[in-house]
């Protein structure tokens, strides 16, 4: 992360206020070695709360927004106010160079639908897809996309997705060759839909990229850490998505309920909360914040509506992570080297 790459936040989006942007941005500050932000939003309310957080003051420059995309905001109302919204402001800031990335907490559909018309897609993309990284019992997470950006697809943009997810995994997991593959109703190379089932095809045969391409992957193996990028569309990616949200909150909340039906169980509590401890930590939500629309000609990252100062200091790691790998560059490259060895 150089001294000169800024990260635009919006500070005013999101569930949890003000105070927890303001508290999740001075923690990533103290993470990454110089790291500057441009916090945009209500200019008197950000000094105010920056306050409490001298060593991310120097460190900030405040761009004032005087309103904000709301949570039932429909997209084309967002876009109509993206002048004067701390969200469309932190996204121009991108367009115009002023900031490597833009991270924020808001609407996820108003949110998309701005970058996508400010920073258009990237030559050689079809449409931008959604990513976001999903706990496994593996050594890493796993990457997953797209996560709703698209419910319709063809096998040209299932192969795009799979090339900007591997490019994604190498920057954020740090891995030469991610294991790819594409979200299956079975694993047998006969199964699936036509479209499925041609874009397995082209990506066997790129041995050229800088994948590893694993075939295909049913739902009940999301989380189990054989592969490193999933690959599907939208519908399928934005359900698989919610079901493992859900069953990590109902896992949760069952223990729960267990460690404190009786005396027992609650002396059973005590003796196995180590344990209990390092579960809640894996499935922590905050601890993988950071979706990430690919295939812009800019970087930017969806926090989570309702994440605390971890979640939000997660999510502008991802944003470093990205301006630090030049990762618009890398999808680029991979991308040009797959249409010039295809034709």
């Amino acid at each position: 992360m150089t001294s000169s790459a800024r990260i635009a936040v919006d500070a005013m989006g999101g569930d949890e206020g003000l105070a927890v942007m303001l508290a999740g941005v001075a923690r990533a500050r103290r993470r990454f070695e110089g790291m500057r932000f441009l916090l945009v939003g209500d200019e008197a309310a950000i000094r105010e709360g920056l306050k409490t957080h001298p060593n991310l003051t120097a460190a900030s420059e405040i761009v004032h927004a005087p309103e904000v995309v709301t949570a039932d905001d429909k997209p084309s109302q967002a876009i109509r106010r993206a002048k004067v919204t701390s969200m469309g402001i932190a996204i121009d800031l991108v367009k115009k160079g002023e900031a490597a990335a833009a991270v924020s907490s808001g609407n996820t559909g108003a949110l998309m639908a701005m970058s996508k018309l400010a920073l258009r897609t990237m030559p050689g993309i079809d449409r931008p897809a959604l990513a976001a990284l999903m706990p496994t019992l593996g050594a890493n997470d796993v990457v997953m996309l797209d996560l709703g950006a698209n419910t319709e697809v063809d096998s040209r943009n299932l192969i795009q997705f799979a090339v900007m997810g591997a490019a994604y995994a190498r920057t954020v997991l740090d891995l030469q060759s991610p294991r790819v593959a594409l979200l299956n109703i079975g694993t047998e190379e006969m199964k699936g839909t036509d479209i499925i089932r041609d874009a397995a095809q082209q990506l066997r045969a790129a041995s050229h990229l800088p994948l590893e391409f694993a075939g295909f992957i049913e739902g009940n193996a999301l989380s189990r850490g054989h592969v490193d990028v999933i690959v599907c569309d939208g519908f399928a990616g934005n359900i698989a998505l919610k079901t493992v949200e859900g069953t990590a909150r109902f896992v949760a909340d069952l223990l729960r309920r267990a460690f404190s039906s009786s005396t027992r169980s609650k002396i059973g509590f005590l003796i196995s909360r180590p344990a209990t401890e390092l579960l809640r930590h894996h499935l922590d939500p905050n601890n993988h914040n950071g979706a990430v629309f690919l295939g812009l000609n800019g970087i930017v990252v969806k926090s989570h509506g309702s994440a605390n100062e971890l979640g939000v200091d997660t999510a502008i790691g991802v944003a470093a992570k990205m301006v630090r790998d030049d990762l618009t560059r890398r999808i680029a490259e991979d991308l040009g080297n797959f249409e010039a060895q295809a034709a």
